[in-house]
């Protein structure tokens, strides 16, 4: 071995090339210039290269979140989105969300409207009575709504709060018409209780206050709870026969049974059971004695084998004096 070391460096070199690529674990390695200093080294695991490939995994949660963040418009979209959810939780806190809706309707409407699904057309049919102002009013339907996201059914049932409605249908059309299809009440007869007097459906429906006198020849009915029992007022009616003009109105006493008021004042009591029984009788009283052409206050026709006439005063007068008096007994 000469000075310049020749025979050292091909002995290395060719024991190095005749061993395999392994890291055996030391726990110094010297430095192979003299002189230099001592270094520590990491134990290595024999049994695992240093080029084998890593798992799928293994580079954890955080790594995965950071390579998702690495993808374009991905980090851009969640700072917006951040801001987006600030900004709205702003809005809400401080009345200004409500504001917004309040203006220009729901933010979900408000796309809808912008793409073309505003309700532009409202038609209207069936009415007769009331105005499509005032059907659309009922109706709660504002230019702050769309078709997509309107509630047919919360339309109608608002529109079914009206007296004067007796059905309701609501279709959409899209992309901008609503179609309102309502059936209304019709009035069939007068309802007084407490000196207030409505105008009542067939169903006993109030539909309005008795505003004019187009409607004064209507049935007339009195009495808390005579609107329910129209139906049956109405079938006594017919069955009166021709004295059915000369009738003013049914009066419901205490909810139990009726008294019928003529125009000219007289009140007929009519039995608790089987009223028609009663109408019948003074059907008959009036073909055969004209008993309503004479002066009579009140007839009681409640008693089946019976019937009691109370007159006027007048004519109860006259008939007292049209007695025969007995002549009193004079003692001697």
């Amino acid at each position: 071995m000469d000075g310049g070391r020749r025979v050292l460096r091909s002995l290395k070199e060719s024991f190095s090339a005749s061993l395999p690529l392994v890291d055996y674990p030391v726990a110094h390695a010297r430095s192979a210039v003299a002189g230099a200093p001592l270094q520590n080294t990491a134990p290595v695991n024999p049994n695992v290269s240093r080029n084998a490939p890593r798992r799928r995994g293994d580079e954890g949660p955080a790594l995965e979140r950071a390579s998702l963040l690495a993808k374009p418009g991905v980090g851009l979209a969640a700072v917006l989105l951040l801001f987006v959810g600030v900004g709205f939780a702003g809005l809400v806190q401080n009345g200004g969300y409500d504001a917004i809706v309040a203006r220009d309707g729901h933010p979900w409407d408000i796309v809808a409207r912008a793409i073309g699904f505003d309700i532009s057309a409202v038609t209207i049919t069936g009415q007769s009575r009331m105005s499509d102002k005032e059907l659309l009013a009922a109706s709660g339907v504002g230019p702050r709504d769309s078709l997509p996201f309107l509630d047919v059914n919360a339309v109608r049932d608002r529109l079914m709060a009206v007296p004067l409605v007796k059905s309701a249908r609501v279709m959409k059309l899209y992309p901008n018409r609503l179609v309102v299809a309502i059936e209304e009440r019709q009035p069939h007869a007068l309802w007084q209780r407490s000196g207030r007097v409505s105008v009542i459906s067939e169903d006993g429906v109030e539909i309005d206050e008795l505003r004019d006198e187009r409607y004064l020849g209507l049935p007339f009915v009195v009495g808390e709870g005579a609107q329910k029992r129209l139906p049956e007022y109405l079938v006594l009616l017919k069955g009166a026969g021709d004295i059915a003009r000369r009738i003013k109105a049914g009066v419901l006493v205490a909810g139990r049974r009726w008294d019928i008021e003529m125009t000219d004042g007289v009140i007929v009591k009519l039995p608790e059971t089987d009223p028609g029984r009663g109408v019948e009788a003074l059907a008959r009283l009036q073909r055969e004695a004209r008993i309503l052409d004479k002066a009579v206050m009140a007839i009681d026709l409640r008693l089946r084998d019976r019937v009691t006439v109370r007159l006027t005063e007048e004519a109860a007068a006259a008939r007292e004096a049209a007695l025969p008096h007995k002549s009193k007994k004079t003692g001697g």
